[in-house]
């Protein structure tokens, strides 16, 4: 069927399908609307689009996102972050979920990525020497390992707590608090989740 439209279109179905959540139809849809889309539209999605691989970088010390023209993540270099307090988180964008709650003052480490055998991503591909550099040059008191709560999350976070053992690294570490979300009935809440609910219970 998609042999019948031009050649141009299927190309833009088949590069938009390549992105993580989007099927076919979501594809078609997303190419058919550039399509009919202004210059001007296409124009500045094209444009944002090279940019990111132009204007934006890694912080060598927390591997957030920066712009280009930045030394370190202002997050870190901010007079009024604690050094002392480090949030460990899998990807960039777990900054930006942190950061909107308004209650972390500290600082943050971006491992780039979970440990996951199936997806070919071992210990030796995440950011954790560079952790332990931290801890040592900005006297870490405490991690808090803010990893996601699935199998791959709770891997490293036990991974980081056996390997600063072995290191003999001495800092407190914490992990996120899980547990039930509002609204959510307990017949649909995961396994994963309901054992970290028993385990955080507190009295009322």
């Amino acid at each position: 069927m998609t042999d019948i439209l031009p050649a141009a279109l299927r190309d833009a179905i088949d590069e938009l399908g390549r992105l993580p959540g989007v099927g076919a139809r979501t594809a078609e849809r997303y190419a058919y609307f550039l399509l009919r889309a202004s210059t001007d539209k296409n124009t500045s999605l094209a444009r944002a689009i090279q940019s990111l691989k132009t204007r934006v970088k890694v912080c060598p010390i927390t591997f957030a996102l920066i712009d280009i023209d930045e030394d370190v993540s202002p997050l870190y270099s901010n007079a009024n972050r604690d050094k002392g307090l480090v949030a460990v988180v899998e990807e960039p964008l777990d900054v930006v979920a942190l950061e909107r709650t308004g209650q972390f003052k500290g600082t943050y480490h971006v491992l780039g990525g979970a440990i996951s055998p199936i997806d070919g991503i071992g210990p030796d591909e995440l950011h954790v020497p560079e952790l332990v550099e931290r801890i040592k040059t900005d006297e870490v008191r405490e991690l808090i390992i803010a990893t996601n709560a699935s199998v791959e999350g709770e891997s490293t976070a036990l991974f980081l707590q056996r390997y600063l053992q072995d290191k003999k690294i001495e800092v407190q570490m914490s992990r996120l608090a899980r547990g039930i979300p509002v609204g959510v009935d307990l017949e649909y809440a995961d396994q994963i989740t309901l054992s970290h609910a028993l385990q955080g219970r507190r009295s009322i």
